[in-house]
């Protein structure tokens, strides 16, 4: 009560606030208007748009100020840093508020997975909302570190900073009555969120898709797909990740009628691009830039995705709200100055002024539990001359399916480095067991030694390229020995590694030191012969049984237009 009083009374200008931001130009994302005005601040709230004093005054000098900016959808440990790195490295571009799902992490570690990142959220200068993963494991076909049932997850519905249910990527699943998965909406519907993710489903099964309570979508690709979920009353997530790229095709579907349902989202940003172009800012200039009215960007980056997420206190510049601010010197340019959060200055030209507290994080166990390896256990044994090779599609994470000749010495399949075949493995590394998948690739280009990783869509087992099968073991024990990570192997000696010894998927390091660690190790990979811009991404991409056309799990080659497992030889 005597709160309330106290900010009735700076509201009315009988006391002087906290903070008063002078002389700025305000970003109205109610009315779409920028007019002039201050901003008094009481504590962490917004109290007065108007003529106010306060206990300290910065002027803005006509600078613009908007709402901090929100993510809608992202998966931090894509960034390949903790929660806290992640915080430092987007505050000073004005994100101040994402929704992550952690569907990676709880791929590997469970329910210990997400806990950590909840509890490695606390204290963040960033709000971290959390959507419950829906699919652990993302398939059948692949051997993931945990499964994940309704009744595993329900707990966490009470969870403050848990928004509701995370991409529903098991479309197949929801339209086949999978008893599990319903039991996960269901769980959800009249509680919270459930986001989703259709690609490509359209007509009659999108209905039933929809029906169930799906609320959203960040997989569409086309104008005609968006629009028609949009038509069926879903929310258009508009993503503009680093390796799928949909803004510039999908900006032609925003409408003025229609832009309150569409929001950004980044799915998987990247080490390099975080650094270098940045978050949800690098997207509303983008948007910009391709002709999008700046204050409709705005929204789309503010207050659209508070509203859809029920953030009743984000995403605007208004009394009542929260002092999330960011302070650019132009809607075009967005050219960022300052960032306030709950009222604090927290960041100022592109550094944070106020370092992210220094809490403990909490302790995983090891993800890399992998069986006793020997060369032999890449060998492919040859049962033919002709055989099913994957082939890299450039910048995509979709593949093609050829059949080519393949190259047999003594009786074994051996790397065809001319025709830029390739052997390929994907070895269990959750319960160390035998499962090992073995094919043939081609789009690499590797003339010699072995390339390997632990990050692997969506079960994160480890993924290796190589020309012999003493250098994918090599490559593979190296793993094994940094808890998971990247590394590059030519004659049994490493080349280059970068250690992700958080779940095998994040460094415990800063930002600027993983992206140099991806450049030594891409580097390092261009050494023995890949002509692929980032191999590792690409690689990371060859495991997912759920993208089109030829995939390699650990139980095996798999054929997605039939959705079964299929033989490597013809």
């Amino acid at each position: 009560m005597k709160d309330l009083a106290k900010i009735i009374r700076v509201a009315r200008g009988k006391m002087p606030a906290d903070l008063v931001l002078k002389n700025a130009r305000i970003v109205n994302v109610f009315s779409s208007e920028v007019y002039a005005g201050d901003i008094a601040i009481w504590g962490e709230r917004i109290v007065g748009i108007g003529d106010y004093e306060g206990k300290k005054e910065i002027d803005l000098k006509k600078a613009f100020v908007l709402p901090g900016l929100i993510d809608g959808h992202m998966h931090i440990e894509s960034t390949m840093v903790t929660v806290q790195e992640f915080a430092r490295s987007v505050v000073p571009r004005g994100t101040t508020s994402v929704v992550a799902d952690p569907h990676e992490i709880a791929n590997v570690h469970g329910i210990e997975g997400i806990y950590y990142m909840l509890n490695s959220s606390k204290y963040s200068p960033v709000n971290i909302f959390m959507m419950l993963p829906s699919c652990v494991p993302a398939t059948e076909f692949e051997t993931s570190g945990a499964v994940l049932r309704g009744f595993d997850l329900y707990p966490l519905l009470r969870e403050k900073w848990v928004l509701g249910l995370g991409e529903v990527m098991n479309f197949p699943g929801v339209l086949m009555e999978d008893e599990g998965l319903l039991d996960k909406i269901t769980m959800t519907h009249d509680r919270k969120r459930i986001d989703g993710h259709a690609p490509g489903l359209s007509g009659k099964d999108l209905n039933a898709y929809i029906a169930t309570g799906v609320a959203s979508d960040h997989e569409s690709t086309t104008v005609k797909e968006m629009t028609e979920k949009l038509r069926l009353g879903m929310y258009a997530m508009i993503r503009e990740g680093s390796v799928t790229k949909n803004l510039k095709d999908l900006l032609p579907a925003v409408t003025c009628e229609n832009s309150s349902r569409c929001f950004f989202v980044t799915d998987d940003r990247h080490p390099k691009d975080l650094l270098e172009k940045g978050h949800i800012d690098h997207m509303v200039k983008m948007a910009v830039k391709e002709g999008l009215d700046p204050l409709t960007a705005i929204r789309m980056a503010t207050i659209n995705t508070a509203q859809y997420f029920g953030l009743k206190d984000l995403g605007a510049i208004a009394p009542g709200y929260r002092a999330d601010l960011v302070v650019v010197d132009g809607l075009k340019r967005l050219n960022i100055k300052m960032v306030f959060k709950n009222g604090k200055l927290v960041a100022e030209n592109g550094e944070m002024i106020v370092p992210p507290p220094r809490v403990p994080l909490p302790q995983l166990r090891s993800s890399i539990n992998i069986k006793w390896l020997a060369p032999g256990d890449f060998d492919i044994a040859a049962k033919g001359t002709k055989a099913r090779v994957i082939n890299l599609v450039p910048d995509q994470i979709v593949t093609r399916g050829t059949v080519e000749k393949v190259k047999v010495k003594d009786g074994l399949v051996v790397a065809d480095t001319k025709r830029d075949i390739l052997k390929m493995a994907v070895v269990e590394r959750h319960h160390a067991s035998d499962n090992i998948g073995l094919c043939l690739v081609k789009g690499f280009g590797l003339k010699k030694g072995a390339i390997a990783s632990s990050v692997a869509h969506d079960s994160h087992n480890i993924v290796v390229i190589g020309t012999s099968s003493e250098d994918m073991m090599a490559a593979v024990v190296e793993i094994s020995k940094m808890r998971g990570g990247l590394s590059v192997v030519c004659d049994g000696e490493l080349l280059a590694g970068l250690p992700l010894p958080i779940a095998g998927l994040m460094s415990e390091e800063a930002l600027e030191n993983v992206v140099k660690g991806l450049e030594k190790v891409v580097k390092a990979s261009k050494r023995i012969g890949s002509k692929v811009d980032d191999p590792f991404m690409a690689m990371s991409f060859l495991a997912l049984p759920v993208i089109p056309e030829l995939k390699l799990t650990d139980r095996g080659l798999f054929d997605v237009e039939s959705f079964q497992f299929t033989d490597l030889f013809v």
